[in-house]
């Protein structure tokens, strides 16, 4: 900078020089990054994995801003200042580099989510394994979030000399500070280290078909503290964390989504209950819903009007299982409708006849309707 000093240029025009070092120095990182951009992506799409270019789609703007911010920090050695305009200077470096180290290190950790994401494809027959995968990452990673944002804070106000000041003066009152803020914090934290064990405990996973507080549905989203649950009516159930833990639940899908549906008919008791069995049958391996597996029909229950008749039948999953059972209920009814009305429940009275007049006994004169002959 010897030649910068030696130039004859007055007071006012020192700024444009220091603006020209920093604007060099930017463009000099912009330059570098795109270079480095092009050359992964090149490589990246050299290879079959997607990975490589989620990762360089997630990583790519807070790198430009990071390379942006290192050129600047070495322009500015360059720039004379003031010890004032250096102090200055370090708080905006104790600002501003955290919180960029923070920015890439949440991109790099949602990079790996989506990689995660990539590889299981919760899309096959058999998504046991990835909806594992899935959730634990999505768990995981808003809690490695959770933790890279306190930790980029707690950075941020470290470089300021007074907020550490304060902070070691308040030290004593630390302990009181958190009772207070623990207990009304409580609902909170219950849901938080909740939603922590749930990732390895794994009661629920993603798109887990799930019955809670009679509702069926389907596990769509599983925060730090609650869950969403996509009803079968598209609507949607908000769950605290803590609830799946706590309380009993049904879950379709915990080791197979390989499903048992039944259906129930309530028929007269003297229906033909082989030939309807037959007709069971035809109907189940006529359906491409039904996955070969297991399929029969019982008499349950008897009533008195009417028998309960179940029929069960093997599907790979619950929505599968659903249509298939609506499937044969409705194609059963319909052949008892056409071929076996007979086997409909029907109400049975008895009904005496009372004598004609003229048989049997006559009733007496004036005795009020009594039969002759009793003693």
């Amino acid at each position: 900078m010897r030649w910068l000093r030696s130039l004859d240029i007055s007071a006012e025009w020192l700024w444009l020089q220091h603006v020209l070092i920093i604007a060099a120095a930017i463009l000099v990182a912009l330059v570098v990054h795109a270079v480095a951009m092009r050359v992964a992506g090149h490589a990246a799409r050299r290879t079959a994995s997607q990975s490589d270019d989620l990762v360089l789609e997630h990583i790519r703007q807070p790198l430009r801003w990071v390379a942006i911010a290192i050129a600047v920090s070495f322009a500015m050695r360059l720039v004379p200042m003031s010890s004032e305009g250096r102090d200055i200077w370090r708080q905006v470096l104790g600002f501003g580099v955290p919180a960029l180290l923070g920015w890439l290190a949440v991109a790099g950790l949602r990079a790996l989510q989506g990689v995660v994401y990539l590889r299981a494809d919760i899309n096959v027959e058999d998504n046991l394994r990835a909806r594992r995968k899935r959730t634990r990452a999505q768990i995981l990673g808003r809690i490695g979030i959770f933790l890279i944002v306190f930790v980029t804070v707690c950075l941020m106000l470290l470089s300021v000399p007074g907020i550490r000041t304060i902070g070691v003066t308040l030290m004593a009152s630390a302990g009181i500070a958190g009772l207070v803020v623990g207990a009304a914090a409580q609902p909170a934290l219950k849901n938080l280290i909740a939603g922590v064990q749930m990732a390895f405990t794994e009661p629920i996973r993603l798109d887990d078909v799930v019955i809670i507080d009679n509702e069926w549905g389907r596990i769509e989203q599983i925060h730090l503290t609650f869950v969403v649950v996509r009803i079968w009516d598209e609507r949607r159930l908000v769950v605290p964390v803590a609830k799946f833990l706590e309380n009993s639940f049904q879950n379709w899908t915990r080791e197979t989504s390989q499903l048992l549906g039944s259906v129930f008919w309530y028929l007269d008791p003297a229906a033909d209950i082989p030939r309807l069995r037959t007709k069971m049958g035809e109907l189940v391996e006529a359906s491409p819903r039904w996955d070969r597996r297991f399929f029969n029909m019982q008499v349950t229950d008897v009533k008195p009007d009417s028998i309960e008749v179940r029929g069960l039948m093997t599907a790979r999953d619950a929505s599968v299982s659903f249509d298939l059972r609506c499937e044969i209920r409705e194609g059963l009814l319909n052949y008892i409708r056409h071929e076996m009305p007979e086997a409909l429940p029907r109400r049975r009275l008895e009904h005496s006849i009372p004598p004609r007049h003229g048989e049997g006994d006559q009733p007496q004169a004036g005795g009020g309707g009594v039969p002759q002959g009793t003693s």
